[in-house]
């Protein structure tokens, strides 16, 4: 398979996968980008083996989790977007998605890799460079967050 089959045939996927990592329309697509000229750069050994997207997932986490690094604030923009940007293909669980982007970066990558990428804890220690322990320990502290989250909507509490 050639590079441009890959990118053709996996492009949206990856950048599925990065919206949900970012939970931004505008950063996914940089990440996506960023993991494909990585693995562009890399494709005479990589196709060589199984899993080139796998390759590149690992590489979009491990890139997504140094920019969070690095920032580790809110982001200030001068002028709000008129429109907010909507996945259609994630419709079915919009309110999902939407109490995703309410988490921490670290908690929200725990449980995209844990529950969507479905992934062991120790991989995802390994991915994100924290012990397994803080790999629990964030997916328990975000699925508590989420539990009470969706207890207040249901008692009108919000």
């Amino acid at each position: 398979m050639e590079f441009s089959d890959f990118v053709a045939a996996r492009g949206d996927a990856l950048y599925r996968y990065g919206y949900v990592l970012t939970g931004n329309a505008e950063d996914a697509a940089d990440l996506t980008q960023e993991a494909l000229m990585r693995l562009g750069d890399a494709w005479s050994r990589i196709r060589k083996r199984d899993d080139p997207e796998g390759y590149v997932r690992t590489t979009m986490a491990r890139l997504h989790i140094s920019i969070w690094r690095r920032l580790r604030r809110e982001r200030l923009v001068a002028a709000v977007p008129e429109t907010a940007y909507t996945d259609d293909r994630l419709d079915d669980d919009i309110g999902l998605w939407k109490e995703l982007k309410g988490l921490p970066p670290r908690q929200r990558a725990v449980l995209v890799l844990r529950y969507y990428e479905d992934l062991p804890d120790q991989e995802i220690a390994e991915l994100l460079g924290v012990s397994r322990g803080t790999v629990r320990s964030q997916a328990a502290r975000a699925l508590e967050k989420l539990r009470i989250r969706v207890t207040d909507l249901e008692t009108g509490r919000v």
